[in-house]
């Protein structure tokens, strides 16, 4: 129970807060869970950055959706704690406690039968002792014979103590078997209603459940809907999660590519509009290290690795933004965005 209640509010100070507003009757004040603020802050955050801004918009609707899956949280932990903490709470702090009471009690009374039958046996085995011990015959008038004869009359005399314990250990036997059997009763007649108990638990488990597939069904829908209201925005606002693993589009990236003029230290430049179009314009092949890894999509193009060195060449009536690649005897279409023009 414990530790379904740090599942459903992991706040420790939170839990001591509602545990004393419980003991007090009185109703715990609303406090905004972390999905609830979280979306607070970015619909805040975009308002900031503007509501007409794609990215103030995004934050919004992120937003949005945070404060949607906060009232799912909180509706959780409603449902969770009325039908499943709650009922067994009660059976812990009420028949539960009674029931192991009872169970120690009757312990308890076992062992004292257990002594009481030890007590009875040890009486009846000094009884059949002074029996054996009052039967003897002693024979000869010696003075060992008659030292022996007052040993055994002592012996006799303690045996007789023994002897009167029989009946006060019979009664105490029959007084301690009727308290266990009165105890054996009341436990049994408390067990007897466990299984309806575990079938009125098993109701309060399946419930709990049933809430928590709600729960995440419901998150897994919003964030369903907030990916597709995202998707929706022009495609120049959206951002890769891993840029090493997505391959580039072509036609997205040759204005990027285009645009760049920086010369790096080991004496490659990148692609300007003027390489390019000097590549263009000229008959001759010139040599290319690949950017990136690409995967032909047909037989007119030419799968590349990266970081080899091709050689590429114009085709008049091409596509501005493929040129022919050529790696031994190989040939085929590659795109301009995963090359970089060697000088």
């Amino acid at each position: 129970m414990k530790q379904t209640e740090v599942l459903l509010q992991p706040n420790p100070n939170a839990r001591i807060e509602e545990f004393v507003y419980e003991k007090l009757d009185r109703k715990a004040p609303s406090r905004v869970n972390n999905p609830e603020l979280l979306g607070q802050y970015m619909i805040d955050a975009g308002t900031e950055f503007g509501p007409g801004t794609a990215y103030g918009n995004a934050l919004i609707k992120c937003g949005e959706t945070q404060k949607r899956i906060g009232t799912a949280d909180r509706e959780l932990i409603q449902s969770s704690a009325l039908n499943f903490l709650t009922p067994l709470r009660n059976f812990i702090e009420g028949d539960y406690k009674t029931i192991a009471k009872e169970r120690k009690l009757l312990q308890n009374k076992r062992l004292d039968l257990d002594a009481a039958k030890t007590r009875l046996k040890k009486a009846k085995a000094a009884e059949t002792r002074n029996s054996q011990l009052n039967s003897a015959r002693l024979e000869g008038d010696n003075i060992m014979v008659n030292f022996s004869y007052m040993l055994n009359f002592l012996h006799v005399k303690w045996l007789k103590i023994w002897a009167e314990e029989v009946t006060k250990s019979e009664q105490e036997l029959r007084i301690t078997q009727s308290e266990f059997d009165r105890q054996a009763e009341i436990t049994r007649l408390l067990l007897e209603g466990i299984s309806s108990t575990h079938a009125h638990h098993l109701r309060c488990l399946n419930d709990f459940v049933e809430a928590q597939m709600t729960y995440y069904a419901q998150c897994y829908q919003y964030m369903l809907d907030l990916q597709k209201q995202l998707g929706s925005f022009p495609s120049n606002y959206l951002c890769n999660n891993n840029q090493t693993s997505v391959t580039p589009n072509p036609s997205v990236l040759s204005n990027a590519i285009g645009s760049s003029d920086m010369a790096s230290t080991s004496g490659l430049v990148v692609n300007s509009p003027s390489n390019l179009n000097d590549l263009k314009d000229c008959s001759g092949s010139r040599k290319a290290r690949v950017l990136y890894d690409y995967d032909a999509a047909n037989s007119t193009e030419l799968s590349l690795l990266a970081d080899e060195v091709i050689t590429v060449f114009s085709v008049v009536g091409m596509d501005s933004d493929w040129l022919m690649g050529e790696r031994g005897n190989q040939k085929g279409k590659v795109p301009i965005t995963y090359l970089e023009l060697l000088n």
